[in-house]
């Protein structure tokens, strides 16, 4: 990403707690790309859920408070870390991995004219791939075609077999 590495390091932590933080963000392709297995690795940690995991995620992460204004004024809604840790790991207790996405976005960022995509955390009512409809009606359409030659295919195979058979010659009428 052409930066040092203490630059992506602090480039990728960020965006990883903005993301934790708002559950979606706008970057850009290479970003996104860059930090999506940071994040599903963070949300994995917190799925064991353990005080030592809980520290690991705060040294990775760091443990930036989540202030939001009401009324003008910043209220503290609680840290980065407390939200992976009590609100997304729950959420996905039950998901193996693929805790988020890459939307792309049509529009273009204003002066270098890079990809903007949308990165987001899946949220819990959101299934599988395996689980999706379109993909299971679309193995069924498979099936059922394979179904459909595999009954064409033996009725070939058994053609040869009767045709080494001798034929009754057809009778001429007069």
């Amino acid at each position: 990403m052409s930066r040092n590495t203490s630059h992506r390091l602090a480039l990728r932590r960020n965006m990883a707690q903005s993301l934790i933080e708002h559950e979606t963000i706008s970057t850009t392709v290479q970003k996104a790309k860059e930090i999506k297995p940071f994040v599903e690795r963070l949300i994995t940690l917190a799925k064991k859920g353990k005080l030592e995991h809980r520290r690991r995620a705060i040294s990775i992460l760091g443990n930036r408070s989540i202030i939001a204004y009401e009324d003008g004024e910043p209220v503290k809604k609680g840290t980065i870390v407390g939200k992976l840790f009590s609100e997304l790991a729950p959420r996905y207790l039950d998901r193996q991995g693929g805790y988020t996405r890459i939307v792309k976005l049509s529009l273009r960022r204003l002066g270098d004219n890079g990809e903007l995509v949308l990165l987001q955390l899946l949220g819990a009512d959101e299934p599988l791939k395996r689980e999706r409809r379109g993909a299971s009606k679309r193995r069924a359409r498979r099936r059922a075609k394979a179904a459909e030659v595999k009954p064409a295919e033996t009725a070939t195979a058994q053609a040869p077999e009767s045709a080494a058979e001798p034929m009754a010659e057809p009778e001429k009428q007069e």
